[in-house]
């Protein structure tokens, strides 16, 4: 049986672009390589692709867009044919590689948002994740929540900002739900641009941030209790690993928390009886339906001290390191990170 060729995305024009490095070196790294022949594409902060042929410390080091490992490249439009061409001189490609299926670890703008799979969709190429539409609603935050709730599930009390509103509907807002309430850019990741608000002064300044990242904005209640994360695998039938629990010190899950965990912990599985777990794991998938997530995706929700389910966010290309929270669960589940990798082509194949 001849391998897979699987074009892997990483990096991109986001401010995620780090956090792709180490999660696409880790998928590299563990596909089958008896089964899987990984072809990494690289996309700089500039935009520029780059067919990588070097080695794969380099992505990690953020040295490996050279000349010496690194030839520009494109996807032919082609439906029928799939194939990567390579350019080692301006003009007409040099070489071309066939392509089998694509693997996007692309996080954030222009890489989880829906518009890079927008364009695997129309040239015809399988991917593996979530597809055009539900990258899209899951990346905004307000119409994912509004999809929620359609579906029966709690959501925060929120207020949407356009860019050039006037800050008093977020004054007034903040005074009828009260504080600390949260800010954050309506289409961002890794908690880019995000404030925990305590002070009605310090409002300003975070609407202000989260407008550097994206044209929308949106103000959330905070929600008592703990978050609490639910990795889903599959597109018809739908499996789970397990759930996984934030323990916080203080503040909140911010990017500094997410990657180095100082002052929080992360505990697989969560500290939570068998039927809350049952109840979490089941609104998991009602969420991921509801955003027509297919292959896998994350789903982190909130648990009250009653013990109420508050969504909060979907995340359809989660951090894919082997420390990373989505492998984390299925790992705790039983799926050794090489497994579950296997697991996610073969679904993308069969979609």
């Amino acid at each position: 049986m001849s391998k897979l060729n699987i074009l892997v995305f990483f990096g991109g024009c986001s401010s995620e672009y780090e956090v792709s490095l180490e999660s696409a070196c880790a998928v590299i790294e563990n596909l089958d390589p008896a089964k899987y022949r990984p072809l990494p594409l690289g996309i700089t902060m500039d935009g520029r692709w780059l067919y990588f042929k070097g080695d794969v410390q380099k992505i990690r080091d953020n040295t490996w867009a050279n000349a010496e490992d690194a030839v520009p490249a494109l996807l032919s439009p082609e439906r029928v044919d799939h194939r990567l061409l390579l350019f080692a001189e301006p003009g007409a490609p040099s070489a071309s590689i066939p392509v089998d299926l694509a693997f996007p670890v692309i996080h954030g703008k222009n890489g989880e948002d829906g518009t890079l799979q927008g364009l695997l969709e129309l040239f015809g190429i399988p991917l593996v994740g979530c597809g055009t539409l539900s990258s899209a609603l899951c990346m905004d935050k307000d119409r994912a929540h509004r999809l929620a709730a359609l579906a029966g599930v709690r959501v925060p009390r929120s207020c949407l900002l356009n860019a050039g509103e006037p800050l008093s509907r977020a004054l007034s807002f903040a005074l009828e739900i009260g504080f600390p309430l949260y800010v954050k850019p309506v289409r961002s990741g890794s908690s880019y641009g995000i404030t925990r608000v305590e002070r009605l002064e310090e409002l300003s300044d975070a609407v202000s941030l989260a407008f550097h990242y994206d044209g929308q904005v949106i103000l959330e209640e905070n929600i008592r209790g703990f978050e609490v994360g639910c990795a889903v695998l599959g597109t018809e039938q739908l499996a789970t690993g397990e759930l996984d629990e934030i323990e916080l010190s203080e503040g909140f899950f911010n990017f500094t928390e997410k990657y180095t965990l100082k002052t929080s912990a992360i505990h697989v599985p969560a500290r939570v009886d068998r039927e809350t777990a049952k109840r979490l794991k089941e609104t998991a998938k009602t969420i991921y339906r509801a955003l027509d997530c297919s292959v896998f995706a994350r789903v982190d929700m909130f648990l009250t001290p009653e013990g109420e389910i508050v969504f909060n966010e979907v995340n359809t290309i989660p951090g894919f390191t082997a420390h990373s929270r989505y492998p984390g669960m299925m790992k705790a589940a039983g799926f050794s990170f090489s497994r579950l990798l296997d697991q996610l082509v073969q679904l993308a194949v069969k979609s």
